[in-house]
């Protein structure tokens, strides 16, 4: 499976979690995640599906693509205080979106995805995508594999939030979600610390996190 389908069943996934009774009902309450709202998460998430409508807006770039690890190496957000500016702008943001309320908000992220769908099934994976929020270009297939990373990471926090079961990828979009985590939180621990997590128990690290 191709990372655009594996994006694509990922992101059904996220719409179904967003159309559930649960998430509406608590959708002012505070979720998992400090100091933002169900509402706020919710909307978080559905933004990662609408970010692939903004890339796909974009001409193709002629930018050289940079390598995944090395987006990740760039990003602002990781590292940054939860009261920084930039966490602060993500809350502020999510906030406001969440503020059109659960079910519009959930059939906008179902129809925004099923018009990717027409518009994916044209592209090819080695495509360069500019993102202008960042100032450097990815290919598609890995800027969805950041798509799918972050829809696994807020589809387990928003179902935590409202008391809901996570739901299990689908091993391609899991796989590659998988790789990703793992390589960022070997280069932050060592491979060493990332080895006995997995295989040492009684040499385990205390924290093994990628972020």
């Amino acid at each position: 499976m191709s990372a655009i389908d594996a994006y694509q069943r990922a992101a059904g996934q996220a719409v179904t979690l967003l159309r559930k009774p649960e998430v509406a009902a608590a959708w002012e309450q505070p979720s998992a995640l400090t100091e933002m709202t169900v509402g706020g998460l919710a909307s978080h998430l559905a933004y990662q599906i609408f970010s692939v409508s903004f890339a796909l807006e974009e001409p193709e770039s002629q930018e050289t693509p940079i390598p995944l690890l090395e987006h990740y190496a760039r990003a602002a957000w990781i590292d940054a205080p939860l009261d920084g500016e930039v966490n602060a702008g993500i809350r502020v943001k999510s906030e406001g979106i969440a503020s059109e309320g659960a079910l519009s908000l959930a059939e906008r992220a179902r129809t925004v995805l099923a018009e990717q769908q027409t518009r994916l099934v044209r592209r090819s994976g080695n495509q360069v995508v500019f993102m202008p929020q960042t100032g450097w270009a990815l290919t598609l297939d890995d800027f969805l594999i950041t798509r799918m990373l972050e829809l696994a990471v807020h589809m387990d926090d928003l179902a935590v939030s409202v008391g809901t079961a996570s739901q299990e990828l689908p091993d391609a979009a899991f796989d590659p979600v998988l790789v990703l985590l793992a390589r960022l939180a070997a280069r932050r621990h060592g491979q060493a610390a990332l080895l006995r997590a997995l295989t040492r128990a009684e040499r385990a690290p205390m924290a093994i996190n990628a972020f």
